[in-house]
């Protein structure tokens, strides 16, 4: 189930995974990165619900932005490897 995952997050996945300098990694980055992608993800939903009875469609840019934080920092938090959740850090 994990290498279909990450076959199809490939795109999101290989940007943070490249490369060959040398990198710090600490396992506390990793559960920090997943409890920031709950809490964004939590964030564009109070958003979305919140705001959605307006007539407006702005509230959507914030959702948006939000929601692909989230998807981003709980892809490489839970899928990518050391070298991934170090560069999402910008540790070296």
């Amino acid at each position: 189930m994990k290498d279909l995952l990450r076959k199809a997050f490939s795109p999101i996945l290989n940007t943070f995974e490249s490369g060959t300098e040398e990198f710090s990694y600490r396992p506390s980055h990793r559960t920090i990165l997943i409890v920031m992608g709950v809490l964004f993800g939590g964030l564009a939903s109070i958003v979305f619900v919140m705001a959605s009875g307006g007539e407006s469609l702005g509230f959507l840019i914030p959702v948006t932005v939000f929601g692909l934080v989230s998807l981003v920092t709980l892809v490489v938090g839970l899928l990518g490897n050391e070298r991934a959740v170090s560069k999402i850090w910008g540790n070296k």
